[in-house]
């Protein structure tokens, strides 16, 4: 799995605008979470579990307040999660993830991006069985025998661990990706999670060339600049 976090390094290298976009995707699963029970973190565990990825993400404290104060608020907005899936230049994949209010306004979005860079929106299911959703947690620790006896004593099903100097990358079945920060925790109680999330790794990459790279690109350009975007991922050597 050592592929995903090649994929995680390039996502972290985002521009100011990129960080803008992480904020506000942030932000709205901060209040839904918020919305779905109480707009406590100590009281709702979806709630607290969201903002320590947010916090990972490097999503200012103000933000995180900002989402959980218009959900004490009483706003009466809704948003539903949906999943594009298609073909991009050069027969790559690609997946959109987005939270929306208005599911017509964004189906017609995606597609426009698709249809303006040569490339096919697909049926849902079309591209993610080319993928495996993994959960994966960076942080600075050295000891990765350690750290399996700790994985193993709460039970964490490990895909994959990596040392890269000092920074240790784990991969875990997504389901156990909050099992395995308490692992961590109990090993390394000060720790500082650089990546906390669930993801979606691609079984095989391709490499693009000629007119490919700059459709895929246009196509990268365009999907960011749409508000109910929250996560895009593909499999294009980067």
């Amino acid at each position: 799995m050592g592929r995903a976090f090649e994929v995680r390094k390039a996502a972290m290298m985002k521009t100011s605008a990129a960080k803008t976009k992480v904020y506000s995707r942030f932000g709205k699963e901060i209040y839904i979470a918020a919305k779905a029970g109480v707009p406590d973190p100590e009281m709702n565990q979806g709630l607290k579990r969201m903002i320590e990825r947010a916090k990972a993400n490097q999503v200012p404290a103000d933000v995180i307040k900002r989402a959980i104060e218009k959900a004490k608020g009483g706003t009466d907005e809704s948003y539903t999660s949906v999943r594009y899936e298609g073909f991009g230049p050069g027969n790559c994949t690609i997946i959109v993830d987005c939270l929306t209010d208005n599911v017509n306004r964004t189906v017609s979005d995606v597609r426009n991006c698709f249809t303006k860079t040569k490339s096919k929106m697909g049926v849902s299911g079309s591209v993610a069985h080319l993928y495996d959703h993994i959960g994966i947690l960076a942080f600075d620790f050295g000891d990765d025998e350690a750290m399996l006896d700790a994985l193993i004593e709460h039970d964490v099903d490990v895909i994959d661990l990596e040392l890269d100097g000092q920074t240790m990358n784990l991969t875990v079945n997504p389901n156990d990706l909050y099992k395995a920060k308490a692992a961590v925790e109990s090993l390394i109680p000060e720790v500082e999670f650089s990546a906390l999330e669930t993801t979606m790794s691609p079984h095989e990459m391709v490499n693009l060339s000629g007119e490919d790279v700059d459709l895929f690109q246009r196509f990268m350009n365009m999907i960011d600049e749409l508000d109910d975007v929250q996560e895009v991922y593909h499999n294009v050597e980067m």
